[in-house]
């Protein structure tokens, strides 16, 4: 069978995918869904049996999900739907998730499903857990719904019910250094880990928190910044302490992106107590 996934990169877990979709005989190929592309062009080009769409940022057109069978890979369980599921799994501390592939249709991740997989969900950064636990579930759902696909036979399940949620930004991202406990804090920065990061105040300046870990030993006014280690900076919580290990820079305008960097490298001179941070521009 002839599969074109279309994908906005080539992840891991795109990657991961290929690789098992032609140990198992079927012909692949991959588009990648960059400014100024159509896929449907790319679909016509190619006429494939099946598109899979493991990693799509993107809606797939009318023109071509009701011409193809078109097949997306959604991180959530079957009524999960919205382009923030793992990051609301993550921050709400949720331990078991899934992964759901359904059919393309003009309501994003309403369509039919054609396969859901369960995978426990790990206390660790969303972009450990999608690179672990949920592409392994992704990879065994995608399989499964290639299967039936092939099989002719299958009809796959309506979904009668589902729960649409909001993109996570970062107003629902916010950390309140004085009321939230240190549990909080870790799956509040958890969620946003690798991207975007959690926009947040740090020695006058404004600044992305990347990463998060407790610290067990710690106290100190909720907010407060109490030590350094290896690069990474430790806040007081309502109840406790994190270490933060890198910040980025909020984009100035006309600036290149700022890059992620250890925290006490990013803040470089800069002490608590001091007046001012750098200045910087509003977040991008």
């Amino acid at each position: 069978m002839h599969i074109l996934l279309a994908a906005s990169a080539f992840n891991s877990l795109t990657q991961r995918v290929h690789a098992e979709l032609r140990e198992r005989g079927h012909s692949v190929a991959v588009e990648l869904a960059l400014p100024g592309t159509r896929l449907a062009d790319a679909v016509a080009r190619h006429r494939p049996d099946l598109v899979l769409a493991p990693m799509l940022k993107t809606a797939i057109p009318p023109e071509v999900f009701t011409a193809h069978t078109c097949l997306v890979v959604h991180p959530g369980p079957v009524g999960d739907r919205g382009p923030s599921s793992l990051d609301w799994a993550v921050g709400d501390g949720a331990t078991r998730w899934a992964v759901t592939v359904l059919q393309a249709e003009a309501e994003m991740d309403a369509g039919d499903v054609w396969a859901s997989v369960e995978c426990p969900l790990p206390p660790v950064a969303k972009s450990d857990a999608y690179r672990g636990e949920i592409a392994d579930a992704a990879l065994a759902a995608v399989v499964l719904a290639v299967d039936r696909f092939a099989s002719g036979t299958y009809t796959p399940r309506p979904q009668y019910t589902g729960r649409a949620r909001p993109p996570m930004r970062q107003e629902h991202r916010r950390i309140d250094w004085q009321r939230d406990t240190t549990d909080t804090v870790v799956r509040t920065l958890r969620a946003a880990d690798s991207r975007p990061g959690v926009l947040d105040e740090l020695l006058g300046g404004r600044w992305y928190l990347h990463g998060g870990h407790p610290e067990d030993g710690l106290r100190g006014r909720p907010g407060e910044l109490l030590a350094t280690r290896t690069g990474a900076v430790c806040r007081a919580t309502a109840d406790g302490a994190v270490w933060i290990p890198e910040l980025r820079a909020v984009r100035v305008p006309g600036q290149p992106a700022p890059v992620k960097r250890p925290a006490t490298l990013a803040l470089g001179g800069l002490r608590p107590g001091d007046a001012h941070g750098p200045q910087l521009g509003d977040p991008h």
